[in-house]
């Protein structure tokens, strides 16, 4: 039989059995599609009460030393129905033990202009006491403020008009803002911040489960041996098993990605409206194409050294224990890959897993750096060879291909690769 026959018969084999499997299914499948989108979804609502639970409550507001000369700002003041104002004949030390304690959430104290602003008849200055480690105290700030600039507003151009001079010569100067981001460029920023770091998690997740069923899994339902004396060479077995974990991967990859794709404008829409702002997340053909380039080499780097891992376990539990360590390193660039400002330059595409990470952002993005993607490419492959170089020269042994071999893969190499007395390899792996 041709070697691609049997390669493909034990992929498929392998592709079958991970659609029976529960775990596989739920890992590689329904979590990329469901879980994530889902996160999100809660975060956001979460968000959103927070936000308006702060907006409902009233804030408790004592003021001192009301100007006498400003009685429309104590009016507005008791109109709003944010703030209530409280009349407490207190020490200052007991109004801020008040505000430690959650009593209280602000004191407005009411002080004669100093320096240059004494010269303005009637001025005034406001020192407000509040706790910024509370969030109803930063708010009861935050709506004093807004209350004293619209009212010093109000006045300064009361003023204007009363010496005869015109209100925008009097402001001197305005500030106004203008947002040219489009819809679509929004919903490109927002997807390139979320979607790269989840597709990374669920590439590693994918190729979790069923780089230790493919390995130990077989073990321990005492099928290895089975599968290893059929007329199959044991290199097409391996590279079957390789192939099917490097798909889950890279399908729950790209699963996670169009799940982010779909659900970010609801998820968002809420929070931009607020701002006045809508998005559109779309992403191009091109872009597509990259990323699933992209997700196959990260998958295919990840399945092979998750494999090499799980190769030493005899048991599933034993399985997840070996590639744990592996899957956290494997993760630790979400770290730092979430900030926006981070660049992609070539000294970070020659950076395993932050490389394609980075590579996928940018092409959400609508940028293209071919010669970095090159870079990219062939950093990407030649660490997959080098991966699977290195299973090669692990599943030649008997000892280790059977499962017999007690010991993991630090303790392998120091004793085959780097210790003195080396067994001999078996001739397992012939084409």
């Amino acid at each position: 039989m041709p070697r691609w026959r049997e390669v493909w018969l034990m992929y498929s084999r392998e592709m079958r059995g991970a659609m029976r499997e529960k775990a596989i299914v739920i890992n590689s499948i329904l979590m990329p599609v469901l879980l994530y989108p889902f996160l999100l979804w809660a975060a956001f609502t979460g968000i959103l009460f927070v936000t308006g639970q702060t907006q409902g409550f009233v804030s408790r507001v004592v003021v001192f030393h009301w100007p006498k000369a400003h009685p429309k700002l104590q009016v507005n003041l008791r109109r709003n129905e944010q703030i209530e104002l409280l009349e407490l004949e207190e020490s200052p030390a007991d109004l801020e033990r008040k505000l430690r304690h959650g009593q209280l959430d602000a004191v407005a104290e009411f002080l004669p202009a100093e320096g240059t602003g004494a010269s303005l008849t009637n001025n005034f200055r406001v020192r407000i006491t509040f706790d910024q480690s509370k969030e109803r105290s930063a708010e009861a700030r935050k709506r004093l403020v807004d209350e004293l600039n619209a009212y010093r507003a109000d006045w300064l151009k009361r003023e204007a008009r009363r010496r005869s001079i015109d209100a925008v010569t009097w402001q001197g100067f305005t500030l106004t803002s203008r947002n040219v981001a489009s819809e679509k460029q929004m919903g490109t920023f927002i997807l390139g911040l979320t979607a790269p770091v989840l597709f990374l998690v669920m590439v590693a997740v994918g190729c979790f489960y069923p780089a230790v069923d493919s390995t130990a899994g077989e073990r321990e339902r005492n099928t290895w041996e089975t599968l290893m004396s059929s007329a199959a060479s044991r290199l097409n077995i391996v590279t079957g098993k390789y192939l099917y974990v490097a798909t889950m991967g890279g399908l729950a990859g790209l699963l996670n990605l169009a799940a982010v794709m779909l659900t970010v404008k609801p998820l968002f829409a809420p929070l931009l409206a607020q701002a006045g702002r809508t998005i559109e997340a779309t992403i191009s053909p091109a872009a597509l194409l990259v990323a699933g380039l992209a997700a196959m080499l990260l998958a295919g780097f990840i399945a092979a050294a998750m494999m090499i891992f799980a190769s030493f376990a005899r048991t599933f539990k034993e399985g997840q224990a070996m590639i744990t360590p592996f899957y956290l390193l494997v993760l630790l660039p979400v770290v730092f890959l979430q900030a926006p400002g981070l660049k992609f330059t070539l000294p970070l595409a020659c950076v395993p897993v932050v490389n394609l990470v980075l590579v996928v952002r940018e092409a959400i993005s609508g940028i293209f750096q071919w010669a970095h993607i090159a870079v990219t490419l062939a950093v990407s492959l030649a660490l997959i060879a080098l991966c699977l170089k290195l299973a090669a020269f692990v599943l030649q042994f008997e000892d280790v291909l059977m499962g017999s071999y007690s010991g993991s893969l630090p303790k392998f190499l120091k004793e085959r690769m780097f210790g003195r007395a080396r067994p001999a390899p078996s001739k397992a792996l012939e084409d």
